[in-house]
């Protein structure tokens, strides 16, 4: 399994819900990234979509406590049901937020991490891959400036997966 996430130089990657600073070249690569795979996301985050809907073409999948159902999302209660439900999909990916990357980082063994080079107050962190000993930056796939703020979209591997 795979997890997709814009980071800050902090590795922050949001405040109250959101992406303080989002850039269109990072969107861009998230839909190319994730078009026609498996999106495992949390409840909140869903909060931050467009409409609040499923993302289009791609199997949504919402992991959650509660049992409120969302249109055109599948329901998981456990991180482990959301792993059961991926081992049918040809590629899927957790997008968020940041309690569901916690929980579901042990499951994945490949990250794509767009690193945006600037610092906005965050309130959300993703664990800092560099300073995680089982964790290897492998590959740098794009890297570029939009709006004066650099940026590089990274590919991390779990040692011992590859």
């Amino acid at each position: 399994m795979e997890l997709i996430v814009a980071v800050y130089d902090d590795w922050g990657i949001g405040r109250d819900g959101t992406q303080p600073i989002a850039l269109s070249a990072d969107r861009k690569f998230f839909r190319e990234m994730t078009r026609g795979a498996m999106v495992i996301v949390g409840r909140r985050t869903v909060g931050d979509f467009p409409g609040q809907k499923p993302l289009p073409g791609r199997v949504n999948v919402v992991l959650s406590r509660g049992n409120q159902e969302i249109p055109g999302f599948t329901l998981c209660h456990t991180p482990q049901e959301a792993v059961e439900l991926a081992k049918d999909a040809q590629r899927a990916f957790v997008i968020g937020g940041g309690s569901i990357y916690r929980q579901m980082l042990p499951m994945c063994d490949r990250a794509i991490i767009t690193k945006v080079h600037i610092t906005p107050e965050s309130d959300t962190y993703f664990p800092n891959l560099d300073q995680m000993p089982e964790w290897d930056m492998t590959q740098i796939l794009r890297s570029g400036e939009e709006n004066g703020i650099a940026y590089e979209m990274c590919v991390y591997e779990r040692k011992g997966t590859a």
